[in-house]
């Protein structure tokens, strides 16, 4: 492939927002990627700049689906808004199914294993998708949100190492975009079917679960969005994340979306977040000196 990807931002597409069947021809889409084990029915998509120069080391960005950690899918309208977004922007997106517990079945950690696997997948393929290893975030909406927040804090955390065909490989990422996640699932709610067991009888489950466990002054940056009139996951859960990362000095950012519900893409109407969503991973992914080392 030839040609110069963009390296302006591109915020519209031909003013009208993209929709699960609305993909510019100057997107590549890679549907069907399988990126864990053999026998494990979880996919990848990846979205791709359609012109790609051949001496190119393109930033990578994981997307990581809500659903309440029971269903939902990786290329819902979200998600692909994310993704075209991204490609159109000299991105590499890998927008991924995981594991559900569908309501009746314990599958952390599963769940997040998954998600740092698909880290670790972009890593070993740098080459094939002219990926720069050392420019990788991740960004998630709801029960999403809570796994990229994981992913971003826990990348040095020993008790959640994933197993899986990536021994060795680092699952950190440079910055987190968190989309109306939970930062305190014991704040949250008191029985969590992926956690396979009710609060009171493992406090410590839920705690390990939860983002704010793992703040520390070292994490990544995070951008933490959230709609002031979301009636599934409360307002408070960003609060309670934006205390923790400033209590703990990290680069943080939080930003109400005022007036929007639960579950919005790039785009609600109340405000086009493409425009800080991309000057974010910019910041991170795309900086003018040498990347930090993961």
């Amino acid at each position: 492939m030839s040609m110069a990807v963009a390296t302006g931002m591109v915020y519209a597409q031909d003013a009208a927002k993209v929709s699960s069947s609305t993909i510019p021809a100057s997107v590549h889409v890679e549907h069907d990627v399988t990126y864990l084990d053999a026998g494990r029915v979880e996919k990848a998509d990846l979205y791709l700049p359609a012109e790609i120069p051949a001496n190119a080391h393109l930033p990578a960005v994981v997307m990581i689906h809500g659903g309440g950690w029971n269903d939902g899918q990786r290329n819902g309208q979200r998600e692909i808004n994310i993704g075209t977004t991204l490609a159109r922007n000299g991105y590499v997106g890998m927008s991924i199914d995981y594991i559900l517990s569908q309501g009746r079945y314990a599958v952390w950690p599963t769940n997040l294993y998954d998600c740092k696997n698909a880290v670790r997948w972009l890593r070993v393929n740098a080459d094939r998708l002219h990926i720069d290893a050392n420019r990788i975030g991740v960004i998630g909406g709801s029960a999403g949100g809570h796994l990229a927040a994981m992913v971003a804090l826990t990348d040095s955390e020993p008790s959640l190492e994933p197993p899986g065909p990536y021994p060795g490989v680092s699952d950190h990422v440079s910055c987190c975009v968190d989309l109306y996640g939970i930062a305190d699932v014991s704040s949250y709610l008191a029985n969590i079917s992926m956690l396979g067991k009710p609060k009171s009888e493992a406090p410590e489950l839920y705690r390990a679960a939860s983002p704010i466990t793992y703040v520390r002054k070292t994490s990544p940056p995070i951008l933490i969005i959230h709609g002031t009139a979301d009636k599934t996951v409360s307002p408070h859960q960003s609060e309670l994340f934006d205390s923790a990362l400033t209590q703990a000095g990290t680069e943080h950012q939080l930003v109400w979306v005022e007036g929007a519900p639960h579950s919005f893409t790039l785009q609600p109407k109340q405000r086009d977040l493409r425009p800080l969503v991309l000057d974010f991973f910019n910041q991170h992914l795309k900086p003018a000196g040498p990347p930090a080392q993961p």
